[in-house]
Formats: structure tokens, C-alpha cells, sequence
């Protein structure tokens, strides 16, 4: 078919986006020799100061690779027409619209999948083996891959099959439904994450009785952090790279501690993450975080009803017979410029959040111990220690560790 002007505005996005990464992705390369704040100046000795040069800039060139092959490639299928071939030869065997959805989007995602597991693979078993992080065996890689194929086609093709169900009875009315869908949905997944999700991937096992365990209850017992469940995850079968979470509200909040995190840090240092965590949650971060996606969601719903009948939007992507799957497509890609600017805001609060947690900390804890964490867990992570400036603000959700340090010893 004809470009439309909306088929161009594709490109131009695509393109637009593709290049501002690749401008951010170079600033932040030009940083990694600068030189290193003198508050986490002991973070690395020389050797590991080398060897995390090292490790960025195979990240880096490795980045670079793999965005450029999946911008290429997107815009190839766009430019020679695969949006409309898969459309056209799907609909010679297939005529219910909901089939014909799952079926575009399965055979779109299976095939985005399957072009980057080489470049998965390599990640994983070659950058991350090479600097000592890998743990995953090839069975563990293979079986994440199938599980997270199961889990996108339940979740995900039940969610799209509904949602173009009910703009069939509903018409543009369809988004208040599908709203109120997304949004229990968000509060389900709060709840049942580590009991429903985690499972499938990890093992969870309760916190052993010790100095530990009752050194984290003595803590929330103090600040009137009700705490029933304290879990250690087996993050070790697939990276030495630590971390903690927080998951559930009221009576099933829960705390999951990776069996790595464990390892790597002394009783009170661990402490002093919990009550980081503990700060998100008194300072309702989490609630507001739910409540600001829902609101955004909301939002894109109504805009994609507005222009849902729209065949401008199927045209967009060079499909030349319009359908609910091609306009979803045409409007994500469409909506790009839009998410791009929620993500900053969004992660521009992240960082402050992040701030307000670490004081939370202090205040009921101490910094010292909270400080030394974050310094062994970004040495244990080959993590970037002077960050450009520009990448922080695009894609940081935390502030770089130089500037949470200075706020806890202010």
C-alpha cells in the first residue's frame, strides 16, 4: 500500500529514538575514565577499578550491537511491508478477529524472541560469565525462556483476547472496562508476585531463626512495621549480583531478601537496606507508584478509544486493511514520544523517592551501615561510578551512588 504521512511519522520516531539512545549510550561511554568522586574513591582498588572499565565498555559495545540490529531490523519490516504480509496471510486461514490477534502478536513476539536469544545468550553466558557474574546453567536459561513464553501467552494473550472483546460490545466505551481490568490486575500482581510469579523462576525459603532474623523483627518492631514474612530467594543460581525487595500491603507485606545479598553483607548492613525499604513503604511510594501507573494507564486507554476506529492508525504500520491488532500496534509506536516523557517524570520521582528512603534510614537506623552496603553492592556489580549527567536524567529510576552518599552524610 501507499506511505501514509503517519507511516513516515513511524520512521521519524523510530529513528528520532534510535538516535537519542545512541547519543546518551556515547556521552555516558566518553565518562567511564573520568575521574571518581572522592566519596566512593574506595569503592574499587585499582584492579577493580580496570575491571569495571573493562566490563562498561563490553556492556557498551555490546549495546550498541544489539540496539542497532533490533532498530534495523524493526525498520525493515516496517519498510518492506511485514506488518501487512503477516496480516494478509494470517487472514487466509483465520477470520475471528480475537484469533486473529493472538495469533499476529504470538507469531510477532515469538519471532522477536527468537532474533534476540543469540544476543541473550551472549549477555549471558559470555559477557556476564567472563566478569564472574554468571551462575545460570544452560538448562536454567533455557527453561526462564520457556516459562517466560508461557507466562506472556497466558497473561498476555487472555488480556488482549478481553480487551478486544470488549471493544467489540463496547466501541470506544471500552476503555473504562478495560481501565478497571488493568488496574485490579496491577493490585493482584502486588499481592501474588512472590507467591504466584516468583515460584515458577526461583525458590523461596523462609529466613533461618538467628541473629539475622531477629536483628530485622527488632527493627520493624521499633518503627511499627508490622512484619510477618522475611524470605530468602536463590538469586545465586543465576548471578552473584545481590538485591531485596518489597511486595503486598496490610497484613501481606513481605520482605525477600537474594541468598546473595545474604553473603555479601555484614548483619547490620543488611539492617540498614531492610529499613530503605521499609521507608518506601512509610512513605507510601509504593501506593502512589500504583496509583500514578493506573492513572497513566487509564489515560492511554482513553486516547487509544479516541482514535481506536481510526484506520489512519492500521495505515501507520503499512497494514492496508485496518484491524484492532495493526491499530494497537500503529498506536504504541505512535505513543512512543509520550511514554518517553512519563518515563522521566516517572523516573525522575523514582530517584527522589530513593532519597527519601535512604533518609528514612538514617533517621530510624543509621547511614554508616547503609552507606557501606550500597559500596559493596555497587563493587560486587562492576557498577558505574561517574555516570553522565544526561543518562542519569533519561534512564537512572535510582540517583548514581556518589549522590546518595552525600545526602546521608549531610
Amino acid at each position: 500500500m501507499e506511505s501514509t504521512p503517519l507511516f513516515w511519522t513511524v520512521i521519524g520516531i523510530l529513528t528520532a529514538q534510535f538516535l537519542l539512545d545512541t547519543l546518551l549510550d556515547y556521552l555516558n561511554f566518553k565518562r567511564f575514565n573520568t575521574h571518581v568522586p572522592p566519596e566512593v574513591r574506595d569503592v574499587y582498588d585499582a584492579d577493580n577499578h580496570q575491571k569495571s572499565l573493562a566490563y562498561k565498555k563490553a556492556n557498551h559495545t555490546f549495546g550498541i550491537y544489539n540496539e542497532s540490529c533490533s532498530f534495523l531490523l524493526t525498520l525493515l519490516f516496517l519498510c518492506f511491508g511485514g506488518f501487512d504480509w503477516l496480516d494478509g496471510w494470517l487472514r487466509t486461514f483465520l477470520e475471528n478477529p480475537i484469533g486473529l490477534a493472538l495469533a499476529f502478536f504470538g507469531i510477532l513476539m515469538l519471532g522477536s524472541s527468537v532474533l534476540s536469544l543469540p544476543f541473550s545468550y551472549y549477555r549471558t553466558f559470555v559477557i556476564e560469565e567472563k566478569f564472574g557474574f554468571n551462575k545460570t546453567t544452560l538448562k536454567t536459561f533455557v527453561l526462564d525462556l520457556l516459562k517466560g513464553w508461557l507466562l506472556t501467552a497466558v497473561l498476555g494473550g487472555g488480556i488482549l483476547a478481553l480487551v478486544i472483546w470488549l471493544v467489540q460490545q463496547l466501541g470506544p466505551n471500552f476503555w473504562w472496562y478495560a481501565w478497571a481490568l488493568f488496574s485490579v490486575l496491577m493490585i493482584c500482581i502486588n499481592f501474588c508476585y512472590t507467591k504466584l510469579i516468583v515460584p515458577l523462576f526461583n525458590t523461596l525459603s523462609p529466613l533461618e531463626e538467628g541473629k539475622l532474623k531477629k536483628a530485622i523483627e527488632t527493627y520493624a518492631e521499633r518503627v511499627g512495621f508490622e512484619l510477618k514474612h522475611i524470605f530468602v530467594i536463590d538469586g545465586s543460581k543465576r548471578s552473584t549480583k545481590a538485591n531485596a525487595y518489597f511486595s503486598g500491603f496490610g497484613k501481606q507485606k513481605q520482605v525477600t531478601l537474594y541468598d546473595t545479598l545474604i553473603h555479601d553483607l555484614e548483619e547490620q548492613e543488611i539492617v540498614a537496606v531492610l529499613a530503605h525499604e521499609v521507608g518506601h513503604y512509610k512513605r507510601r511510594h509504593i501506593i502512589f507508584n500504583m496509583v500514578t501507573s493506573m492513572v497513566l494507564t487509564g489515560g492511554t486507554l482513553f486516547l487509544f478509544s479516541v482514535f481506536v476506529n481510526h484506520p489512519e492508525l492500521s495505515h501507520a504500520i503499512g497494514v492496508s486493511k485496518p484491524s484492532l491488532h495493526a491499530s494497537l500496534v500503529g498506536f504504541a509506536l505512535l505513543y512512543c514520544p509520550i511514554s518517553t516523557l512519563t518515563g522521566l517524570v516517572m523516573n525522575y520521582v523514582s530517584r527522589q523517592f530513593e532519597f527519601q528512603a535512604d533518609d528514612y534510614a538514617k533517621q530510624t537506623f543509621a547511614a554508616a551501615p547503609l552507606i557501606s552496603s550500597l559500596k559493596k553492592l555497587s563493587q560486587h556489580s562492576l557498577s558505574n561510578l561517574s555516570p553522565h549527567p544526561a543518562y542519569v536524567f533519561f534512564h537512572y529510576s535510582h540517583p548514581p551512588l556518589v549522590d546518595r552518599i552525600r545526602n546521608l552524610m549531610v
